[in-house]
Protein backbone atom coordinates (compact mmCIF):
# COMPACT_ATOMS: atom_id res chain seq x y z
CA UNK A 1 0.00 0.00 0.00
CA UNK A 2 2.93 2.34 0.60
CA UNK A 3 3.62 2.28 -3.17
CA UNK A 4 0.16 3.62 -4.00
CA UNK A 5 -0.14 7.08 -5.52
CA UNK A 6 -1.98 9.00 -2.80
CA UNK A 7 -4.79 11.17 -4.13
CA UNK A 8 -6.76 14.11 -2.81
CA UNK A 9 -10.14 14.92 -4.33
CA UNK A 10 -11.14 18.60 -4.31
CA UNK A 11 -14.79 19.24 -5.07
CA UNK A 12 -15.94 15.79 -4.02
CA UNK A 13 -19.61 16.72 -3.93
CA UNK A 14 -19.77 17.70 -7.58
CA UNK A 15 -20.88 15.61 -10.54
CA UNK A 16 -17.35 15.32 -11.94
CA UNK A 17 -15.91 13.77 -8.79
CA UNK A 18 -17.27 10.33 -9.77
CA UNK A 19 -14.11 9.95 -11.85
CA UNK A 20 -12.18 9.50 -8.61
CA UNK A 21 -14.09 6.40 -7.52
CA UNK A 22 -12.15 3.92 -9.71
CA UNK A 23 -8.91 5.59 -8.59
CA UNK A 24 -9.43 4.38 -5.04
CA UNK A 25 -7.88 0.91 -5.18
CA UNK A 26 -5.61 0.47 -2.17
CA UNK A 27 -2.70 -1.83 -2.80
CA UNK A 28 -3.25 -1.66 -6.57
CA UNK A 29 -1.53 1.56 -7.49
CA UNK A 30 -3.62 4.42 -6.13
CA UNK A 31 -5.87 5.38 -3.26
CA UNK A 32 -7.86 8.39 -2.12
CA UNK A 33 -6.40 9.64 1.16
CA UNK A 34 -8.12 13.03 1.50
CA UNK A 35 -11.41 14.50 0.35
CA UNK A 36 -12.39 18.17 0.23
CA UNK A 37 -15.70 19.90 -0.30
CA UNK A 38 -16.91 23.28 0.91
CA UNK A 39 -20.22 21.71 1.98
CA UNK A 40 -19.55 19.79 5.24
CA UNK A 41 -22.92 18.08 4.99
CA UNK A 42 -21.86 16.35 1.77
CA UNK A 43 -18.31 15.44 2.74
CA UNK A 44 -18.89 12.12 4.50
CA UNK A 45 -21.38 10.97 1.88
CA UNK A 46 -18.98 11.99 -0.88
CA UNK A 47 -16.17 9.94 0.67
CA UNK A 48 -18.52 6.96 1.00
CA UNK A 49 -19.62 7.33 -2.62
CA UNK A 50 -15.98 7.34 -3.70
CA UNK A 51 -15.37 4.16 -1.66
CA UNK A 52 -12.88 6.06 0.50
CA UNK A 53 -14.67 6.07 3.85
CA UNK A 54 -11.35 6.21 5.71
CA UNK A 55 -10.07 9.33 3.93
CA UNK A 56 -9.35 12.55 5.80
CA UNK A 57 -12.21 15.02 5.32
CA UNK A 58 -11.61 18.79 5.01
CA UNK A 59 -13.63 21.80 3.87
CA UNK A 60 -10.62 23.95 2.89
CA UNK A 61 -8.48 22.84 -0.05
CA UNK A 62 -5.44 24.60 1.45
CA UNK A 63 -5.51 22.11 4.35
CA UNK A 64 -5.61 19.22 1.91
CA UNK A 65 -2.66 20.59 -0.07
CA UNK A 66 -0.52 20.84 3.06
CA UNK A 67 -0.86 17.13 3.82
CA UNK A 68 2.15 14.86 3.39
CA UNK A 69 -0.08 11.91 2.51
CA UNK A 70 -1.30 13.52 -0.76
CA UNK A 71 0.87 13.16 -3.88
CA UNK A 72 -1.64 14.32 -6.49
CA UNK A 73 -5.03 15.99 -6.63
CA UNK A 74 -8.13 15.62 -8.78
CA UNK A 75 -9.85 19.01 -9.07
CA UNK A 76 -13.57 18.66 -9.76
CA UNK A 77 -14.80 22.08 -8.67
CA UNK A 78 -16.86 24.66 -10.63
CA UNK A 79 -15.08 26.21 -13.61
CA UNK A 80 -14.41 29.63 -12.11
CA UNK A 81 -12.30 28.06 -9.34
CA UNK A 82 -10.10 25.90 -11.58
CA UNK A 83 -7.24 28.30 -12.11
CA UNK A 84 -6.84 29.40 -8.48
CA UNK A 85 -7.00 25.89 -7.02
CA UNK A 86 -4.70 24.46 -9.70
CA UNK A 87 -2.14 27.20 -9.02
CA UNK A 88 -2.28 26.48 -5.29
CA UNK A 89 -1.76 22.76 -5.95
CA UNK A 90 1.13 23.33 -8.35
CA UNK A 91 2.88 25.57 -5.83
CA UNK A 92 2.35 22.84 -3.22
CA UNK A 93 4.11 20.34 -5.49
CA UNK A 94 1.05 18.14 -6.04
CA UNK A 95 0.50 16.66 -9.50
CA UNK A 96 -2.76 18.05 -10.84
CA UNK A 97 -5.64 16.44 -12.70
CA UNK A 98 -7.95 19.24 -13.81
CA UNK A 99 -11.32 18.66 -15.40
CA UNK A 100 -11.96 20.80 -18.44
CA UNK A 101 -11.92 23.68 -18.98
CA UNK A 102 -8.42 24.68 -17.91
CA UNK A 103 -9.87 28.06 -16.83
CA UNK A 104 -12.60 30.43 -17.99
CA UNK A 105 -10.32 33.16 -19.41
CA UNK A 106 -7.21 33.11 -21.59
CA UNK A 107 -5.28 35.08 -18.98
CA UNK A 108 -5.99 32.51 -16.27
CA UNK A 109 -5.10 29.63 -18.60
CA UNK A 110 -1.73 31.20 -19.32
CA UNK A 111 -1.04 31.80 -15.63
CA UNK A 112 -1.71 28.15 -14.79
CA UNK A 113 0.71 27.09 -17.54
CA UNK A 114 3.34 29.55 -16.32
CA UNK A 115 3.12 28.25 -12.74
CA UNK A 116 3.30 24.63 -13.91
CA UNK A 117 6.45 25.38 -15.91
CA UNK A 118 8.03 27.45 -13.13
CA UNK A 119 7.44 24.87 -10.41
CA UNK A 120 8.02 21.81 -12.59
CA UNK A 121 4.89 20.24 -11.10
CA UNK A 122 2.98 17.91 -13.42
CA UNK A 123 -0.25 19.26 -14.90
CA UNK A 124 -2.80 17.07 -16.66
CA UNK A 125 -6.06 18.09 -18.37
CA UNK A 126 -8.99 15.70 -18.42
CA UNK A 127 -10.02 16.09 -22.06
CA UNK A 128 -11.58 12.65 -22.07
CA UNK A 129 -12.97 12.91 -25.60
CA UNK A 130 -9.47 12.22 -26.93
CA UNK A 131 -9.98 8.74 -25.47
CA UNK A 132 -13.50 8.20 -26.85
CA UNK A 133 -13.67 5.37 -29.34
CA UNK A 134 -15.47 7.41 -31.99
CA UNK A 135 -12.91 10.24 -31.83
CA UNK A 136 -9.94 7.87 -31.98
CA UNK A 137 -11.55 6.05 -34.89
CA UNK A 138 -12.06 9.30 -36.82
CA UNK A 139 -8.46 10.29 -36.13
CA UNK A 140 -7.20 6.90 -37.36
CA UNK A 141 -9.21 7.29 -40.57
CA UNK A 142 -7.75 10.75 -41.18
CA UNK A 143 -4.20 9.63 -40.40
CA UNK A 144 -4.50 6.76 -42.87
CA UNK A 145 -5.37 9.23 -45.59
CA UNK A 146 -8.84 7.82 -46.34
CA UNK A 147 -10.20 11.33 -46.98
CA UNK A 148 -6.94 12.98 -48.00
CA UNK A 149 -5.85 16.18 -46.30
CA UNK A 150 -8.63 17.56 -44.04
CA UNK A 151 -9.81 20.99 -45.13
CA UNK A 152 -13.08 21.68 -43.31
CA UNK A 153 -14.92 20.37 -40.23
CA UNK A 154 -18.57 20.82 -39.27
CA UNK A 155 -19.73 19.85 -35.78
CA UNK A 156 -23.35 19.83 -34.66
CA UNK A 157 -23.82 19.32 -30.92
CA UNK A 158 -27.35 18.32 -29.89
CA UNK A 159 -27.38 18.88 -26.12
CA UNK A 160 -30.50 17.02 -25.07
CA UNK A 161 -31.35 17.72 -21.39
CA UNK A 162 -29.30 20.90 -21.70
CA UNK A 163 -31.90 22.75 -19.67
CA UNK A 164 -31.41 20.35 -16.77
CA UNK A 165 -27.63 20.19 -16.91
CA UNK A 166 -26.68 23.80 -17.64
CA UNK A 167 -29.50 26.17 -16.71
CA UNK A 168 -30.49 25.06 -13.21
CA UNK A 169 -27.22 25.62 -11.35
CA UNK A 170 -24.01 27.69 -11.53
CA UNK A 171 -23.45 26.80 -15.21
CA UNK A 172 -26.12 29.38 -16.10
CA UNK A 173 -24.00 32.35 -15.00
CA UNK A 174 -21.35 33.82 -17.26
CA UNK A 175 -19.33 34.96 -14.22
CA UNK A 176 -18.90 31.26 -13.35
CA UNK A 177 -18.27 29.91 -16.86
CA UNK A 178 -17.81 32.83 -19.31
CA UNK A 179 -20.31 30.91 -21.46
CA UNK A 180 -21.15 27.46 -22.76
CA UNK A 181 -18.77 27.83 -25.71
CA UNK A 182 -16.09 27.55 -23.03
CA UNK A 183 -17.76 25.28 -20.51
CA UNK A 184 -19.42 22.82 -22.88
CA UNK A 185 -17.65 23.28 -26.22
CA UNK A 186 -14.06 23.07 -24.92
CA UNK A 187 -14.08 19.31 -25.61
CA UNK A 188 -15.30 19.62 -29.19
CA UNK A 189 -13.03 22.52 -30.08
CA UNK A 190 -10.14 20.43 -28.78
CA UNK A 191 -11.26 17.47 -30.92
CA UNK A 192 -11.44 19.69 -34.03
CA UNK A 193 -7.87 20.79 -33.33
CA UNK A 194 -6.72 17.20 -32.67
CA UNK A 195 -8.32 15.75 -35.81
CA UNK A 196 -6.92 18.41 -38.12
CA UNK A 197 -3.52 19.11 -36.55
CA UNK A 198 -3.99 22.86 -36.09
CA UNK A 199 -5.17 25.47 -33.62
CA UNK A 200 -7.78 28.19 -34.12
CA UNK A 201 -6.25 31.55 -34.98
CA UNK A 202 -9.36 33.52 -36.03
CA UNK A 203 -12.95 33.21 -34.74
CA UNK A 204 -16.37 34.81 -34.80
CA UNK A 205 -19.78 33.66 -33.58
CA UNK A 206 -23.54 34.13 -33.22
CA UNK A 207 -25.65 33.12 -30.25
CA UNK A 208 -28.71 33.85 -28.15
CA UNK A 209 -30.73 32.82 -25.10
CA UNK A 210 -33.76 31.63 -27.03
CA UNK A 211 -35.71 29.31 -24.70
CA UNK A 212 -34.56 29.15 -21.08
CA UNK A 213 -34.39 32.90 -20.49
CA UNK A 214 -38.17 33.25 -20.16
CA UNK A 215 -38.99 30.12 -18.13
CA UNK A 216 -39.86 30.07 -14.39
CA UNK A 217 -36.90 30.53 -12.06
CA UNK A 218 -36.45 29.69 -8.39
CA UNK A 219 -35.47 32.36 -5.85
CA UNK A 220 -31.81 33.13 -5.22
CA UNK A 221 -30.40 30.85 -2.52
CA UNK A 222 -32.99 28.13 -3.05
CA UNK A 223 -31.39 24.82 -4.15
CA UNK A 224 -32.65 22.86 -7.14
CA UNK A 225 -35.49 20.44 -6.45
CA UNK A 226 -34.65 16.83 -5.68
CA UNK A 227 -34.05 14.77 -8.80
CA UNK A 228 -33.47 17.84 -10.99
CA UNK A 229 -30.62 16.20 -12.91
CA UNK A 230 -32.52 13.03 -13.76
CA UNK A 231 -35.86 14.62 -14.60
CA UNK A 232 -36.83 14.60 -18.27
CA UNK A 233 -39.54 17.23 -18.83
CA UNK A 234 -40.83 17.54 -22.38
CA UNK A 235 -41.10 19.87 -24.12
CA UNK A 236 -38.31 21.97 -22.56
CA UNK A 237 -40.72 24.89 -22.15
CA UNK A 238 -42.68 22.82 -19.57
CA UNK A 239 -39.74 22.75 -17.15
CA UNK A 240 -39.51 24.97 -14.06
CA UNK A 241 -37.07 25.73 -11.25
CA UNK A 242 -34.35 27.34 -13.33
CA UNK A 243 -31.40 29.17 -11.79
CA UNK A 244 -32.27 32.66 -10.57
CA UNK A 245 -29.70 34.22 -12.91
CA UNK A 246 -29.34 33.02 -16.51
CA UNK A 247 -27.06 35.06 -18.77
CA UNK A 248 -25.41 32.42 -20.97
CA UNK A 249 -26.67 31.43 -24.40
CA UNK A 250 -28.64 28.24 -25.17
CA UNK A 251 -27.88 28.37 -28.92
CA UNK A 252 -24.52 29.26 -30.42
CA UNK A 253 -22.67 28.94 -33.71
CA UNK A 254 -18.94 29.65 -34.01
CA UNK A 255 -16.71 29.81 -37.07
CA UNK A 256 -12.98 29.10 -36.91
CA UNK A 257 -10.01 29.46 -39.20
CA UNK A 258 -7.11 27.33 -38.01
CA UNK A 259 -3.43 28.13 -38.37
CA UNK A 260 -3.08 25.37 -40.98
CA UNK A 261 -5.82 26.83 -43.17
CA UNK A 262 -8.63 24.51 -42.07
CA UNK A 263 -12.04 26.17 -41.73
CA UNK A 264 -14.37 24.76 -39.09
CA UNK A 265 -17.76 25.47 -37.59
CA UNK A 266 -19.28 24.34 -34.29
CA UNK A 267 -23.00 24.54 -33.49
CA UNK A 268 -24.55 23.94 -30.05
CA UNK A 269 -28.25 23.70 -29.10
CA UNK A 270 -29.46 23.04 -25.54
CA UNK A 271 -33.12 22.25 -26.20
CA UNK A 272 -32.73 19.37 -28.64
CA UNK A 273 -34.76 16.18 -27.93
CA UNK A 274 -31.66 14.02 -28.44
CA UNK A 275 -28.11 14.12 -27.12
CA UNK A 276 -25.19 13.40 -29.42
CA UNK A 277 -22.48 14.98 -31.53
CA UNK A 278 -22.27 14.84 -35.30
CA UNK A 279 -18.85 15.40 -36.89
CA UNK A 280 -18.32 15.88 -40.60
CA UNK A 281 -14.74 16.15 -41.86
CA UNK A 282 -14.14 16.83 -45.56
CA UNK A 283 -10.71 16.40 -47.08
CA UNK A 284 -9.12 16.56 -50.50
CA UNK A 285 -10.13 12.95 -51.30
CA UNK A 286 -13.35 12.31 -49.39
CA UNK A 287 -15.63 12.87 -46.45
CA UNK A 288 -16.25 11.14 -43.12
CA UNK A 289 -19.22 11.46 -40.80
CA UNK A 290 -20.15 9.79 -37.52
CA UNK A 291 -23.58 8.42 -36.72
CA UNK A 292 -23.76 8.21 -32.93
CA UNK A 293 -20.86 8.78 -30.56
CA UNK A 294 -20.81 5.82 -28.15
CA UNK A 295 -20.05 2.09 -28.50
CA UNK A 296 -21.64 0.72 -31.66
CA UNK A 297 -21.66 4.08 -33.41
CA UNK A 298 -20.67 4.08 -37.07
CA UNK A 299 -18.23 6.31 -38.92
CA UNK A 300 -18.89 6.36 -42.66
CA UNK A 301 -16.47 7.38 -45.39
CA UNK A 302 -17.32 8.48 -48.93
CA UNK A 303 -14.17 8.62 -51.08
CA UNK A 304 -14.62 6.74 -54.39
CA UNK A 305 -16.62 9.01 -56.70
CA UNK A 306 -18.93 11.98 -57.07
CA UNK A 307 -22.66 11.32 -56.78
CA UNK A 308 -25.95 12.56 -55.45
CA UNK A 309 -26.89 11.73 -51.88
CA UNK A 310 -26.27 8.08 -51.07
CA UNK A 311 -26.45 6.33 -47.72
CA UNK A 312 -24.27 3.46 -48.95
CA UNK A 313 -20.88 4.85 -48.01
CA UNK A 314 -17.72 3.43 -49.53
CA UNK A 315 -16.43 2.33 -46.12
CA UNK A 316 -18.22 1.98 -42.78
CA UNK A 317 -16.36 1.53 -39.49
CA UNK A 318 -18.01 0.54 -36.21
CA UNK A 319 -16.79 2.02 -32.93
CA UNK A 320 -15.32 -0.91 -30.97
CA UNK A 321 -16.83 -2.16 -27.70
CA UNK A 322 -15.77 -0.41 -24.50
CA UNK A 323 -16.78 -0.41 -20.86
CA UNK A 324 -17.36 2.56 -18.60
CA UNK A 325 -18.70 6.07 -18.95
CA UNK A 326 -18.29 8.01 -22.21
CA UNK A 327 -17.48 4.85 -24.10
CA UNK A 328 -14.64 3.92 -21.76
CA UNK A 329 -13.01 7.34 -22.09
CA UNK A 330 -13.32 8.24 -18.41
CA UNK A 331 -11.41 5.15 -17.34
CA UNK A 332 -8.77 5.64 -20.01
CA UNK A 333 -8.13 9.28 -19.16
CA UNK A 334 -7.84 8.42 -15.46
CA UNK A 335 -5.33 5.66 -16.18
CA UNK A 336 -3.28 8.06 -18.29
CA UNK A 337 -3.23 10.63 -15.50
CA UNK A 338 -2.17 8.11 -12.85
CA UNK A 339 0.68 6.93 -15.05
CA UNK A 340 1.71 10.49 -15.86
CA UNK A 341 1.55 11.66 -12.24
CA UNK A 342 3.79 8.78 -11.19
CA UNK A 343 6.22 8.50 -14.11
CA UNK A 344 5.76 11.45 -16.47
CA UNK A 345 6.13 10.98 -20.22
CA UNK A 346 3.91 11.66 -23.25
CA UNK A 347 0.13 11.92 -22.92
CA UNK A 348 -2.68 12.13 -25.45
CA UNK A 349 -4.10 15.18 -23.67
CA UNK A 350 -2.20 18.45 -23.62
CA UNK A 351 -2.27 21.56 -21.39
CA UNK A 352 -1.37 23.70 -24.41
CA UNK A 353 -4.23 22.20 -26.42
CA UNK A 354 -6.53 22.84 -23.46
CA UNK A 355 -5.48 26.49 -23.46
CA UNK A 356 -6.11 26.78 -27.17
CA UNK A 357 -9.61 25.31 -26.92
CA UNK A 358 -10.51 27.73 -24.11
CA UNK A 359 -9.03 30.64 -26.09
CA UNK A 360 -11.18 29.85 -29.13
CA UNK A 361 -14.34 29.40 -27.07
CA UNK A 362 -13.67 32.48 -24.95
CA UNK A 363 -13.16 34.76 -27.94
CA UNK A 364 -16.15 33.25 -29.74
CA UNK A 365 -18.23 34.12 -26.67
CA UNK A 366 -17.00 37.71 -26.81
CA UNK A 367 -17.82 37.75 -30.52
CA UNK A 368 -21.42 36.56 -30.20
CA UNK A 369 -22.00 39.23 -27.54
CA UNK A 370 -20.44 41.93 -29.74
CA UNK A 371 -22.39 41.59 -32.99
CA UNK A 372 -20.18 38.78 -34.34
CA UNK A 373 -16.97 40.81 -34.18
CA UNK A 374 -13.99 38.70 -35.33
CA UNK A 375 -11.15 37.97 -32.91
CA UNK A 376 -7.60 36.75 -33.34
CA UNK A 377 -6.38 34.20 -30.78
CA UNK A 378 -3.27 35.47 -28.96
CA UNK A 379 -0.20 33.28 -29.25
CA UNK A 380 1.12 31.41 -26.25
CA UNK A 381 4.60 32.21 -24.94
CA UNK A 382 6.95 30.05 -27.09
CA UNK A 383 8.87 28.97 -24.00
CA UNK A 384 5.69 27.51 -22.55
CA UNK A 385 4.84 25.80 -25.82
CA UNK A 386 8.33 24.30 -25.85
CA UNK A 387 8.14 23.18 -22.21
CA UNK A 388 4.90 21.29 -22.68
CA UNK A 389 6.04 19.86 -26.02
CA UNK A 390 8.84 18.21 -24.03
CA UNK A 391 6.18 16.58 -21.82
CA UNK A 392 6.88 19.01 -18.97
CA UNK A 393 10.58 18.21 -18.71
CA UNK A 394 13.11 21.04 -18.54
CA UNK A 395 16.10 21.15 -20.87
CA UNK A 396 18.71 20.42 -18.25
CA UNK A 397 16.94 17.23 -17.23
CA UNK A 398 16.48 16.24 -20.88
CA UNK A 399 20.26 16.31 -21.41
CA UNK A 400 20.95 14.10 -18.39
Amino acid sequence: MTDDLRLGVIGAGGQRSVLAAPAHRPGRGSRVTAVCDTDPARLRESARRLGAAGAVLVTDHHRLLKRDDVDAVLIATPDDTHAAIAIDALHAGKAVYLEKPLAITIEDCDEVLRVAAKTGTRLYLGHNMRHMGVVRLMRDIIRRGDIGEPKTVWVRHFVGRGGQYYFKDWHAERRRTTGLLVQKAAHDIDVIHWLTGGYTERVNALGDLMVYGSLPRRPAGEPPSEGWLTASPWPPTSSTGFHHRIDVEDVSVMNMRLDNGVIATYQQCHFSPDYWRNYTVIGTHGRLENFGDEEGAVVKVWNSRQSGYRDDSDIAYTVPPATGDHGGADGAVLEEFLRFARNGGPTDTSPVAARMSVAAGYLATLSLRENSAPYTVPRLDPDLTDYFARHQTNKSRTRQ
